[in-house]
């Protein structure tokens, strides 16, 4: 499969969550997100693909300046959702 020929949607947010099963990730592209559910097996392996993609590009065009601060929290969060925003 040649990927540079297949149709692509520009994913300019991932969402991440889990539980004892199983891993779920949101890609995000515009208003649309599809979620994606992965045993921990197959979230370690794309993990790992993902590492070595990146050192791969890194080597290849440098190094990406870019920070992943967790616990960063958007405007409005799911727990927020069923609250009638009454305190």
């Amino acid at each position: 499969m040649d990927l540079n020929k297949i149709p692509k949607q520009y994913c300019d947010n991932v969402l991440a969550a889990r539980t004892k099963e199983s891993f779920t990730l949101g890609m995000m592209a515009g208003e649309q997100t599809t979620f994606f559910a992965l045993s921990p097996e197959h979230f370690k392996r794309l993990v790992q693909n993902l590492q070595y993609q990146l050192s791969e590009y890194e080597k290849e065009f440098g190094v990406i300046d870019a920070q992943w601060v967790p616990g960063v929290q958007s405007p409005i969060q799911t727990k927020d959702l069923g609250e009638t925003g009454e305190k």
